[in-house]
């Protein structure tokens, strides 16, 4: 939400999507995620600039291995920083800007086979909840901009929200968000 509400033409062409294929008689419901392209692609953009978890599950070297000219020995522990990998400038144009369009008629996807995005992880150690939160997010997000129209508090503009994330065990905003429903 804080970036649509930093991006109100996102916020628009999402909104204007959810009201083409849902109307204004119905609620959202989970058969109409897959009509929602957009919406998919604002859920994608989010994923990649906020992971919900920086710093991938620790993998532990079985044998000494090499990989890209760096060996790796036995028993080393490493850790993935999908945070860093999501912002590298070698597999993102814009790295830092939120722009859903790039989603949009591309076959990256969070489900762990392309390793420049990989939010929740890949192969074996990919989240066990991945199905659950895919479609929970879409829903919730669908259902809170086809609900109500957002707007921020009086005196405080887009360009103004903090986006500064507190660094965990898990990302979330240093700054809570404060969005008005109308």
């Amino acid at each position: 939400m804080a970036e649509l509400l930093r991006k109100p033409g996102v916020l628009q062409k999402t909104r204007r999507e959810l009201m083409e294929v849902i109307g204004t008689k119905r609620t959202v419901q989970e058969s109409d995620l897959d009509k929602l392209p957009y919406l998919e692609a604002v859920v994608k953009e989010t994923m990649r600039l906020h992971p919900a978890v920086p710093l991938l599950l620790p993998y532990k070297a079985k044998n000494d291995v090499e990989i890209c000219g760096y060996t790796i020995p036995h028993n080393t522990q490493l850790l993935v920083n999908a945070w860093a990998i999501a912002r590298d400038p070698n597999y993102w144009n814009h790295p830092f800007s939120f722009c859903p369009e790039r989603f949009l008629d591309s076959s990256l996807d969070f489900r762990g086979r392309d390793f420049e995005y990989i939010p929740f992880g890949a192969g074996r150690r990919i989240c066990p909840g991945l199905p659950l939160a895919i479609r929970m997010v879409h829903l919730i997000l669908a259902s809170m901009i086809h609900s109500f129209d957002w707007k921020l508090p009086h005196g405080i503009h887009p360009q103004d929200l903090d986006m500064q994330e507190q660094f965990g065990m898990t990302l979330k905003k240093a700054i809570p968000l404060c969005a008005i429903p109308i």
